[in-house]
């Protein structure tokens, strides 16, 4: 019995749907459009793409690898508080970040009126900040929100690797910064390559911070191109265009790894290795560890607060909060109920049939398909589903048994399982990996099926990584904008994209009910972040294989 190879073959065929849909688009061509994209539209936006994933790449390769380096292998004031705080701006969508320091910054926001209060000064013009509508400005609103991604894969590296390496140079006369760029760095580069490509991922699946902060990127372009121009087929073309430097990320990113880990390879440490600084350079380690929670969660988080706290005492709760908040809820829970199983199933495949002693080829290709899912941005993904449900739409009106998919809530769940696969695919996938093959054996001696060994052996051990994942589907969901913005059914707002139409009409205050709202959904998900550097469930999951 093959069924979960079927289901598995089922869902990484619908993760590729979209992709195939894509090229056939482009290759029908935009008309004249095609000529105006190249001439005007996709050089500025390639280039400022370019530029965007440059800087935030740079951004958070020092914030994450400087703040994981401080905090795991040195001793400082507030190191113990830093070290979980460091994770909190994950809670913050980018595009919440920026809406938030949209207002914070304006000439009429709380940065500048302070500054004219303090000084005397009454024309908005007289103090020339740095505008935060800006290709910089959008990096930095970025940057600090993403930086995590780098940092929970560096400290891990860090904690469990690296004592040992640290010790024998510190013994052989290597300290301070020598120590980092020559034994530390290129130890943990295999995580931190992997923490950047998951940092430039997110960077170019957004839309919402990109376009409040006049960025015209790729992504943008692909928006911009359908609902502007009404042209699926050049937002097809632009589409791939951003395909293909997704490839490239991950193809470059894929060699990064596979030489360092061969030349870096270390054992598990049982203890981290950590120095006490002097004072001074205690004093300058809690200030850049402190820097980037600063900008990526304090300060956006506290103007959410104030602003919310003001809506509320004059207008009291937005009335369509309720309908916004169980929009969300439904449209994730149920893109979360939908993608366990498959993932589950394609898990479940991968480790070859509950046979310990080879591992299904099949299966675990259909795994590692499964996983290109979370490369393809929101926006892109969307596109080509709408491009697939033009065509059963056309079916319908011939084959009545075909279900009517175009603008309603199934084909933004799809779109979601489409995006979101990866997320529990790849933690069961780890979590497979700590299951110690005798356990399948001792239950197929017993004359146990396949599906009983699911059921009975591995799902209870999987619950705390199955938990885990489903939680962060769940976060990830609520927050995605692109997908959300292109596949929504008509006249139904979500908590992403209500706070979306209020910053593109100004009205900042209306919207930061909303965005306080899906930051407070983030911080229990990030709770799990905290001890490790991973979910505790997974944390859990591995003392319970030992």
């Amino acid at each position: 019995m093959r069924l979960h190879r079927l289901g598995a073959a089922a869902s990484v065929g619908l993760v590729a749907l979209p992709v195939l849909a894509l090229a056939v688009a482009a290759a029908r061509g935009s008309g004249d459009l095609w000529p105006h994209l190249i001439r005007h539209v996709l050089p500025q936006a390639a280039v400022e793409t370019a530029f965007l994933l440059a800087g935030v790449g740079a951004v958070v390769l020092v914030l994450g690898t400087g703040t994981a380096w401080l905090v795991s292998c040195h001793r400082f004031p507030g190191r113990r508080a830093l070290s979980w705080a460091l994770v909190l701006p994950l809670a913050l969508p980018t595009y919440v970040s920026a809406y938030a320091w949209l207002d914070v910054m304006h000439p009429a926001g709380v940065v500048q009126g302070g500054l004219r209060a303090l000084l005397g000064i009454s024309d908005p013009r007289a103090i020339p900040l740095p505008e935060i509508r800006s290709l910089p400005g959008c990096i930095m609103v970025m940057g600090s929100v993403l930086y995590p991604y780098v940092y929970l894969a560096a400290r891990t590296a860090f904690l469990t690797q690296g004592a040992d390496v640290l010790r024998a140079g510190r013994g052989l006369g290597c300290r301070g910064l020598r120590l980092f760029l020559q034994i530390g760095f290129p130890m943990a580069w295999p995580a931190i390559a992997a923490g950047t490509s998951l940092a430039l991922l997110e960077t170019l699946n957004d839309v919402g911070a990109a376009e409040f902060l006049g960025v015209r990127t790729l992504t943008v372009s692909v928006y911009v191109t359908w609902i502007t121009r009404s042209s699926l087929e050049g937002a097809a073309q632009i589409a791939l265009t951003i395909l293909a430097l997704v490839a490239a990320l991950l193809v470059l990113e894929g060699w990064g790894r596979s030489r360092a880990q061969g030349a870096h390879a270390v054992r598990e440490s049982a203890r981290p290795d950590r120095r006490t600084l002097s004072p001074g350079a205690g004093l300058l380690a809690m200030l850049f560890c402190a820097l980037p929670v600063l900008l990526g969660f304090v300060i956006p988080v506290s103007y959410l607060v104030w602003a919310a706290a003001m809506r509320v005492a004059e207008f009291g709760l937005p009335p369509g909060l309720g309908e916004w908040i169980g929009n969300s809820a439904i449209l994730s829970g149920a893109a979360t109920l939908l993608i366990l199983p498959a993932a589950l199933l394609l898990a479940f495949g991968a480790r070859g049939d509950c046979m310990p002693d080879r591992r299904a080829t099949t299966d675990a290709a259909l795994l590692r398909a499964s996983l290109l899912g979370y490369a393809l941005p929101g926006g892109i993904a969307a596109v080509g589903l709408i491009l697939v449900f033009g065509g059963l739409d056309e079916l319908t009106e011939a084959l009545p048994w075909v279900p009517l998919l175009s603008g309603t809530a199934a084909a933004l769940v799809l779109a979601y399982f489409v995006r979101f696969l990866a997320i529990p695919a790849g933690a069961l996938d780890a979590a497979y990996s700590r299951i110690r093959p005798q356990m399948d054996w001792s239950a197929r001696s017993m004359g146990a099926g396949p599906g009983r060994v699911l059921r009975r052996v591995h799902l209870p051990l999987l619950l705390p990584a199955l938990s885990s994942a489903a939680l962060l589907v769940f976060l990830d969901a609520m927050k995605e904008l692109p997908a959300t913005l292109l596949l929504r059914p008509f006249n139904r707002e979500t908590l992403a994209t209500a706070l979306y139409a209020e910053a593109a009409r100004g009205t900042y205050e209306e919207g930061a009910v909303a965005a306080l709202a899906l930051v407070l959904v983030g911080l229990p998900v990030i709770a799990l972040l905290v001890a490790g550097g991973r979910p505790k469930g997974e944390r859990r999951g591995r003392a319970s294989f030992r």
